[in-house]
């Protein structure tokens, strides 16, 4: 007989689209009529890959597809390739979510670094091979060097804000699974 999924999961599920939906409020706000020097960071994608690594059942991929994909179309990029994109980061992350639960935090931080550029990088890729028209190399340099200064402040406010944390070793879900 199948059981629900315990309520507290759906609610950081439901946590999870209303922040990204105010993530993608703010990002649309028109806050000056002049852009800035300085690309700001991508919180949708920390906001993501720490959810992922710290409870993996709060996001699942199609969940994270469906928002980023809603992001894809509302800031009028090619759809589907950057949600394409965060889904294979989240995917790996979340394959070593037990791995990355013995490792120190600048550990984490390091991996979690590699995979946003790797993701930024592959992107890029995507968008150079269909010869689509692009930010410059450095832009998107500072870009990604900015989501990863901010992944700190992000894993900070998951915990203290919404109690999203690292599961301890041998915590069992509500079905008695390992975490």
């Amino acid at each position: 007989m199948a059981e629900p999924i315990p309520t507290g999961v759906w609610a950081h599920r439901a946590l999870y689209v209303a922040l990204t939906a105010a993530l993608l409020f703010l990002r649309l706000l028109p806050l000056g009529s002049v852009a800035g020097r300085w690309p700001g960071p991508d919180l949708l994608l920390c906001l993501t890959l720490v959810w992922v690594l710290r409870r993996p059942d709060y996001v699942p991929a199609l969940l994270i597809a469906a928002v980023v994909l809603l992001e894809d179309l509302l800031l009028m990029r090619p759809p589907g390739l950057w949600a394409a994109m965060v889904v294979l980061a989240a995917e790996f992350l979340r394959a070593r979510a037990a791995l990355t639960r013995e490792l120190s935090f600048a550990v984490e931080w390091l991996l979690v670094a590699g995979v946003m550029l790797a993701a930024t990088l592959g992107f890029r890729l995507v968008m150079a091979l269909a010869m689509l028209p692009q930010a410059s190399l450095g832009q998107t340099l500072v870009q990604a060097l900015a989501t990863i200064l901010c992944y700190p402040a992000v894993v900070v406010a998951s915990r203290i804000a919404f109690g999203v944390r690292k599961p301890a070793t041998g915590e069992t879900d509500a079905y008695g699974r390992r975490m």
